[in-house]
């Protein structure tokens, strides 16, 4: 468990640093991406990122875990 919780830190301290970077990806702004955006009211559902991110996550964890 520990180990687990060390790992998982450690994942998050490198987002942070690089976050600069990561952030001119152009995740959030893929085709599939609904995104509404009304005079009072925006609304923002990032399907296809999700769909995406989930599919490197899932293909990460299989190669870690062999």
């Amino acid at each position: 468990m520990s180990r687990t919780l060390i790992v998982i830190g450690l994942c998050i301290v490198l987002i942070g640093l690089l976050w600069p970077w990561l952030s001119k990806l152009p995740f959030g702004q893929l085709p599939g991406d609904i995104a509404i955006r009304r005079e009072n009211f925006s609304f923002y559902f990032p399907v296809t990122t999700m769909i995406l991110l989930s599919v490197l996550l899932s293909a990460l964890l299989w190669l870690f875990s062999r």
